[in-house]
């Protein structure tokens, strides 16, 4: 490293407000002695001066973290209103209105203004409801200024400030560790392990590459444990680690597979509509010599055939679903993340307090043997009810048996005698309790190395004998292999010496000629409901994948725990070393990958997505927000930092995993609705454009009058409002859809000529059996009856795989919708409207062929979709 002058720290260079974290230099840092350290960064141990600071704050900005903008009400109104579908109904309103048809204006107005406002309301409700990024837990910090301690607000800090960290703050910067007593971090937000880690002073070792392991830094968005230290400011503000992640989650999202589908559906239909127009225009004009009439005519085609019911029917239906979710207790942030929760076919999925309870557990509480001991646990609860001073993870876990204060009678029958504290160079600690009988017991817990180099003697199924050489062997290979699972274990032993009259003062020396007594055995412990979650998910067709920044032993006794095999398993230093195909290659096998920095899960979650996944990822830490983000949907719990919260789509305010099961059958549901919708739609469209096209060929008169066709549309439309309400076959929802245009092209291919073969029969019908060559209003409206009749059938047929009415019935909103439209179409033709509308009353004959039509129709409809879904598979 090379010296600078102390009043241009290249720090300061470094670590301006919009870069990401500088790699090279928390290495370089780290591997200095302190003395070059705090030369390197301009620095001394009596701080910074407040001019000093103030040129470096004005130089490198606050030390303030990137937040994602909440998005302005006027802004999210334009961002719903930019969908290609909406602005091609606004457009064909404007157009209807500046031919003067009001009526057709008003129809696509009401129609644009329902969908877009429904949307807003609900994206709005949702974002209130979700958790804003909050204030660091403390917004101020003990640093040296002028030689002098002082508490200074967190946006103030500036790299060269000196430091102080005591139990409980949370570190505000990045910094390089100078001197240290006893310092435990909890890093779990950043690396996901949810025990602490030990900070020390000392030059790093140079084969260190992963920052996160150096054990001299500590990292912003961590927080102190135990113990105290001096550190020296390195990076503030979106220069450290974890103000890299926000940084780079902070923006415009990427589209998903949602976005993406109705997008390319949209253009789809954009396309038809471009093609067909144009032409219904020329052929009409050509063949009549009207021009006006034919672009009137070819103006009510276009509103015709686009889906203008479509932003209404996914708003609709994905509100419906966030309602529903609402109701299990599940916030949804983003409307179209129901959707691709049911897409989802890989869910990727953090362990430490998403699959695991985030925090340490008694697990096991064993004999020198190995087998369960309540005497083992009752001491090791005397042990840490007696201590005093500031209780760490594992003593707390240990009291987290509550009831045993009451069983034990720990404060009436046992008195505290003393108390031998825990320091690091013994790694044990002890405390003396007094029975009723006046016997002192000294109950000694601590690292299993320590302990049982003070025990002379063991207990063995309530018999105390000498310690042998092969048998001490054997339980240090017991301590080993639950190790070797995961398990954090301590060793528990004890001694008992008459009571004196006066309260006698122990020391360390006390600590000797021990009894081992047994194991205690830690563990970050798996959800009860994981296990359970996700052999539904499996059921569901969802393939379940664990990523996470711990190491890979306590990664694959959890998996095992939680019923999920561990085929293979990566590591985050051979994600490194991988290109993106091998990386995606190798994702498709590997199930588990452990020791990840966040960009690697960013990498793994891109990687399955290349291969046409559909990607859901469920965090909880700092380190998860880019995963989060990248997803196709993101999922993280309450108790969710709160970067997290803000990169996720759906947030579960329980703490049960079963819900997930749930959302995967709701957002297959929204998507099994909104589909029956888009192929109703897209396949009666193409068939229209056959019947159109050649009925405007043959044809001395139009086929339909323009107020027709858009009565006729908005009578169809307004059937469909009830779509969101019908349930979706049970079979439907057994594994993961997924929008595909080339599948609803080949659907439209197969399914929308059945309706032009019904509507050139309704034309034979009207030419030649009701001879309306010389009658076109009699045309006009046997053919709106048969066509709003075929259409309104048609969602019948196409809503299930099932045969209608007889193996899968509608809901009863949808019937009774389906019966009103119909009816009203009917009464139409006969209603004091009908003059204006330029109807006539049908001939009593014609009903009997309709009907005899529409059961023609229903039947061969059926049948193509029978052989289409044995073919094609749905």
């Amino acid at each position: 490293m090379n010296g600078i002058p102390n009043s241009t720290p290249r720090s300061g260079n470094r670590s301006g407000g919009n870069g990401g974290p500088d790699s090279a230099q928390l290495l370089e840092e780290a591997q200095a002695e302190t003395d070059a350290v705090l030369k390197d960064l301009g620095s001394q141990l009596n701080g910074l001066s407040a001019a000093e600071a103030a040129s470096r704050l004005k130089q490198v900005g606050t030390n303030e973290i990137a937040r994602e903008k909440r998005q302005s009400a006027l802004m999210r109104l334009f961002s719903n209103v930019k969908n290609p579908l909406v602005l091609l109904l606004i457009a064909l309103g404007v157009l209807s209105f500046l031919t003067g048809d009001l009526r057709a204006t008003v129809v696509i107005f009401v129609m644009v203004v329902l969908g877009v406002v429904l949307r807003f309301f609900q994206e709005m409700r949702a974002d209130n409801a979700a958790a804003k990024l909050q204030a660091m837990v403390s917004n101020t910090a003990t640093m040296v200024r002028d030689g002098k301690e002082a508490e200074i607000a967190l946006k103030m800090l500036v790299p060269g400030d000196i430091i102080r960290l005591a139990a409980g703050d949370m570190v505000p910067a990045d910094v390089r560790v100078l001197s240290a007593k006893d310092l435990f971090l909890n890093q779990a937000a950043l690396t996901g392990e949810a025990l602490p880690v030990e900070k020390k002073s000392a030059p790093a070792p140079s084969n260190i590459q992963n920052p996160l392991d150096l054990p001299n830094i500590c990292f912003l968005g961590s927080n102190v444990e135990s113990g105290s230290a001096t550190a020296v400011v390195i990076h503030t503000g979106n220069r450290t680690y974890f103000g890299s992640l926000a940084a780079s989650i902070v923006g415009q999202r990427q589209l998903t597979s949602f976005d993406k589908g109705v997008n390319k559906f949209t253009w789809l239909m954009i396309w038809f509509i471009a093609a067909m127009v144009p032409a219904v225009f020329l052929i009409n004009g050509l063949s009549k010599h009207n021009w006006m009439e034919a672009f009137l005519f070819a103006m009510a085609v276009a509103v015709g055939l686009t889906p203008e019911m479509l932003p209404m029917i996914v708003t609709v239906n994905l509100s419906k679903g966030a309602l529903a979710m609402a109701r299990k207790k599940v916030i949804v942030k983003r409307l179209n993340s129901i959707q691709n929760f049911g897409a989802m076919d890989v869910l990727c999925t953090d362990k430490t307090g998403t699959l695991t309870q985030g925090k340490i557990v008694l697990e096991k509480h064993l004999d020198v043997h190995g087998d369960p001991s309540e005497k083992v646990l009752h001491y090791g609860y005397l042990n840490s009810y007696h201590h005093t001073g500031l209780k760490n993870l594992l003593a707390e876990a240990i009291l987290a048996h509550q009831e045993l204060e009451e069983h034990l009678k720990a404060k009436e029958q046992f008195r505290k005698i003393d108390e031998i504290p825990f320091d690091f160079v013994r790694r044990r600690m002890s405390v003396v309790v007094e029975d009723e009988k006046g016997l002192n017991t000294l109950i000694c817990k601590g690292a299993v190395e320590e302990v049982m180099s003070q025990c002379t003697r063991v207990e063995v199924k309530g018999e105390v004998i000498e310690v042998l050489p092969e048998h001490d062997a054997k339980r240090r290979q017991l301590a080993d292999e639950l190790n070797g699972q995961g398990f954090r274990v301590i060793a528990l032993a004890y001694k008992q010496m008459p009571g004196a009259s006066d309260d006698p003062v122990y020391s360390v020396k006390d600590e000797s000629d021990l009894i081992l007594l047994g194991f205690l055995a830690f563990l970050d412990p798996p959800k009860a409901t994981a296990a359970e979650a996700l052999k539904r998910l499996h059921g569901l067709n969802v393939d379940v994948k664990v990523l996470t920044g711990d190491n890979e032993i306590i990664t694959a006794y959890i998996c095992k725990e939680v019923g999920m095999p561990v085929e293979h398993l990566l590591l985050g230093s051979q994600v490194e070393a991988m290109s993106e195909t091998e990386l995606a290659e190798a994702c498709s096998k590997t199930s588990v990958f452990a020791r990840l920095v966040p960009a690697h899960k960013e990498r793994i979650i891109r990687a399955l997505q290349s291969k046409g996944h559909v990607l859901g990822f469920m965090g909880d830490g700092i380190n998860d927000a880019p995963a989060l983000k990248a997803a196709d949907v993101g999922i993280s719990v309450d108790s969710a930092v709160d970067i997290a919260k803000e990169s996720s789509d759906i947030i579960l305010l329980e703490n049960s995993l079963l819900v997930l099961e749930q959302g995967v059958l709701e957002g297959r549901r929204v998507f099994g609705n909104i589909v029956k919708y888009i192929k109703m739609a897209a396949s009666s469209n193409f068939g229209n454009m056959f019947s159109v096209v050649g009925a405007s060929a043959f044809l001395p008169f139009l086929p339909m009058l323009p107020i027709q066709v858009l009565t006729n549309n908005l009578l169809y439309d307004f059937s469909q409002t009830t779509i969101p309400t019908d349930e979706v076959d049970a079979e439907w929802l057994t594994k993961p859809r997924q929008w595909t245009i080339a599948k609803i092209l080949r659907f439209i291919l197969f399914i929308g000529p059945i309706s032009s073969i019904f509507d050139y029969l309704t034309f034979f019908l009207m030419l030649y059996v009701f001879n309306c060559w010389e009658n076109p209003a009699l045309f006009h409206t046997g053919w709106f009856v048969e066509s709003l009749f075929t259409q309104t059938l048609i969602i019948h047929v196409i809503r299930t795989n099932k045969i209608p009415f007889i193996q899968s019935r509608a809901s009863w909103p949808l019937i009774v919708t389906s019966l009103i439209i119909v009816a009203a179409g009917a009464w139409l033709t006969v209603s004091p409207l009908a003059n204006t509308l330029g109807f006539v009353p049908l001939p009593p004959r014609y009903w009997l062929f309709l009907a005899v039509m529409l059961v023609g129709y229903a039947i061969l409809t059926q049948m193509v979709k029978s052989w289409f879904i044995r073919r094609f598979g749905e």
